[in-house]
This record gives structure tokens, C-alpha cells and sequence, in this order.
């Protein structure tokens, strides 16, 4: 078995057989979380996981969600192929952070307790990719992602749910958010795709978070040396992810989904040393702890 802890299958790039994807995923032996990006997309996450939830025969329940506001749905832009396959090219809306809408969609309707198949507030974090060229429009730009951010920390402690972390150039300032705001740090994280240096990493594994492992591994980024890190990662903190439909490993196709997780956990067990059983095992049991997972 193994657990896709990051994948949006909620996107629009899988509106036209989202249910032939959902089957492979769980004929495959392979549990999904969902990932929300801003109001709709975090609601499409929940709508799926009731969808394959309550009813179900065990084992074909595993399709759960996060949600959250990403950074670059603060600011409209258009993301392009220099971040995206061509194929995925889209526009942002600007979205002001609703604390009371994302706390509703955690809330079970029935209870009006936390939904148990919404299992993280993410992806949550800091871009710092694209960014204004003026110092006055970089300042700006900066403090609304960092107070949307400390906003939805918030959530995810009034509501007691891990997190999902997403930061692209601004790991020095996402640390040093979490340093800075003890009352706000989560107790259970993960540092989704991580891209950044040998020190980068240490601080969030001396946290005790968990760091998400995705095809981004395959690619050369100046300056980043990914062998050297899945090395530095404890196995006991190593969750591994897809980010479908983005990310896709070199040996799959342009599209991603949850059944090419399999070429993730392969490499890691090439650079660990480790058999694939063992990674599978380990990644597996980590992400059932990190997010608390449970067949409903």
C-alpha cells in the first residue's frame, strides 16, 4: 500500500474522468489526499472525499482532502510553462483569506465537528517566484502572504490538524515565521516538495516535520542537490507525493496521477539504500501517523 499525500485530482485537468482516475488510484492499493488551493478547489477536495467515503467497501475509501489558500491565489497572474506544463497553463483570481468559509469546510455537516476526512489545512505557505520589482510593491506582496499564512496556522490549531506547507524561494522567511510565532507552529508538518539547501532542511526536520518527496527530485535545479538530501531525511520522515497532475516523473506520462507515486518511492530506495518494500512500509506508515488517517 502507499499514500499519494499530495495530489490535486480536484483540478481541472481531470474534470473529464476523474472516476477512472479515482479507480485506478485505489485498484492500485494507493490512498490520495487531496489538496485544496483556494475556495473552490479546497471545496471540490471535500466533495471527493465524501464522494469515495461512507458506504464503500474497505480499501475503497481512501480518497481524503486538505484545504487551504496558496500563496499565488492571493495576487491575479497568469502562471505559465516556466511552472506548469503547457498543458496546465492557468490564471489566478485574487482571493481574500475567509477564515469562517475554510473552518466551515472542515466542519462536518453532521456534527459540526471536524470532518474526518479532511485531514491537513494546506497547501499553505509562502511564493516567492514570481514577485513586484519595487521595493514598496515587494513589501506588500510579502506581508499578505505572511499574514494569510499565519492566518491559516491558526486555523489549523483552532482546529488541530496538521499542515501542509508550500514555500518556493522564501524558506527563510517560512522559518523564520515559525520561529518567530511558537503559539501558531503546528505540532505535525510537512514540507511539501521540498526544494532548498542542506540547512533548509535540517531546520524543519529539527522541527520534527515530515518532508514530502515528489518528481521535482528528477529535474537539476542550480544550487540544489537532491540525492544528498533524501540522504540527510530520516526515514521516518520522508511522506512521498505525486503533486498530480504536475511533476510527473520522467518515465510517466506529461499528465501525473497517484499510480506513478511507484517511480518516486523507487528512487529513494536507490539513494538509501533501502529495498522498495521497506520505503513503501516506512512512507506509508508515516503518512498514516502525520495525518492521521482511518478508513471511514
Amino acid at each position: 500500500m502507499l499514500i499519494d499525500t499530495h495530489a490535486h485530482l480536484n483540478f481541472s485537468a481531470y474534470k473529464e474522468d476523474i472516476d477512472e482516475v479515482i479507480k485506478r488510484t485505489l485498484d492500485n492499493n494507493i490512498w490520495v489526499i487531496n489538496v485544496g488551493s483556494q475556495g473552490t478547489t479546497s471545496k471540490r477536495a471535500v466533495e471527493l472525499a465524501e464522494k469515495y467515503g461512507k458506504g464503500l467497501p474497505a480499501g475503497r475509501q481512501g480518497v481524503f482532502a486538505a484545504v487551504g489558500l496558496h500563496p499565488i491565489h492571493l495576487e491575479e497572474r497568469k502562471v505559465d510553462i516556466s511552472e506548469v506544463d503547457p498543458q496546465n497553463v492557468f490564471t489566478t483570481r485574487a482571493e481574500e483569506f475567509d477564515y469562517n468559509y475554510y473552518k466551515e469546510l472542515v466542519r462536518s455537516a453532521n456534527s459540526g465537528q471536524a470532518h474526518p476526512k479532511v485531514v491537513a489545512i494546506g497547501e499553505i505557505g509562502l511564493d516567492y517566484y514570481y514577485r513586484p520589482k519595487t521595493k514598496i510593491k515587494l513589501e506588500a506582496f510579502k506581508k499578505k502572504q505572511k499574514d494569510t499564512f499565519l492566518q491559516q496556522l491558526n486555523l489549523a490549531k483552532e482546529l488541530n490538524l496538521p499542515v501542509i506547507f508550500h514555500s518556493r524561494v522564501a524558506h527563510k522567511d517560512l522559518i523564520g515565521l515559525l520561529k518567530s510565532n511558537p503559539e501558531a507552529r503546528p505540532d505535525k508538518a510537512v514540507a511539501h516538495g521540498f526544494v532548498g539547501n542542506s540547512e533548509e532542511l535540517k531546520e524543519y526536520l529539527n522541527f520534527g516535520y515530515s518532508i514530502g518527496i515528489n518528481g521535482i527530485i528528477f529535474k537539476k535545479i542550480e544550487g540544489i542537490d537532491f540525492e544528498a538530501n533524501i540522504k540527510q531525511i530520516p526515514i521516518g520522515q520522508i511522506v512521498v507525493e505525486t503533486d498530480a497532475p504536475y511533476l510527473s516523473p520522467p518515465m510517466a506520462p506529461d499528465r501525473n496521477e497517484p499510480i506513478y507515486l511507484k517511480y518516486i518511492v523507487e528512487e529513494i530506495a536507490r539513494i538509501k539504500g533501502m529495498g522498495y518494500e521497506r520505503v513503501e512500509e516506512a512512507t506509508t506508515e508515516n503518512a498514516l501517523k502525520l495525518f492521521d488517517l482511518n478508513e471511514i
